[in-house]
């Protein structure tokens, strides 16, 4: 009876940490497609995953946490967008990081973005919504500078009614 009461449990901590794996994006016109499909923002994390010692500590203390992966998970689609020094990638993926990394005019690591996407005639075209990096504190500061980011008001595509005056 023991035996099963543990093989049971064992199968369902498996799920568990299955259930909280994200989804993290490498290439970025699938991101965009889930993103509008999804109606959240992106959120594009630019690593040096096998060098930045900033970027491994955001991973450590604020990207693997459940705090972090529960608010993912309901607001933002995840990117990343690595540069890696060890880790051998695929051309094309160097290629979009690297024009990505032109675009935002990220000089540093670790660098999120914040954006909206969309295409148009073969074009990608981003609205930023805000940046940020590693932030001292684990993830409720982390959590605490980005969350204003993806919840900014959306403006209305219709203009506001106005009443007509009455003429005497």
């Amino acid at each position: 009876m023991k035996k099963i009461f543990l093989i049971t449990l064992f199968f369902i901590g498996i799920s568990v940490i299955q259930a909280q794996e994200l989804k993290w994006y490498t290439d970025v016109k699938e991101a965009i497609t889930v993103s509008n499909k999804e109606k959240k923002p992106l959120m594009l994390f630019f690593t040096g995953s096998d060098w930045c010692g900033w970027c491994i500590r955001l991973q450590n203390e604020v990207l693997k946490t459940p705090e972090f992966s529960k608010w993912a998970k309901e607001s933002v689609v995840l990117v990343e967008l690595d540069f890696p020094r060890r880790t051998a990638q695929p051309e094309e993926i160097k290629k979009q990081n690297n024009e990505l990394q032109q675009a935002f005019g990220v000089q540093g690591f670790p660098t999120v973005f914040f954006a909206n996407a969309t295409v148009k005639d073969g074009k990608v075209n981003f609205e930023g919504l805000g940046n940020t990096g590693y932030v001292a504190g684990g993830p409720t500061a982390w959590l605490a500078v980005a969350e204003p980011f993806v919840k900014k008001p959306t403006l209305s595509p219709e203009p506001a009614k106005t009443k007509k005056s009455k003429k005497s």
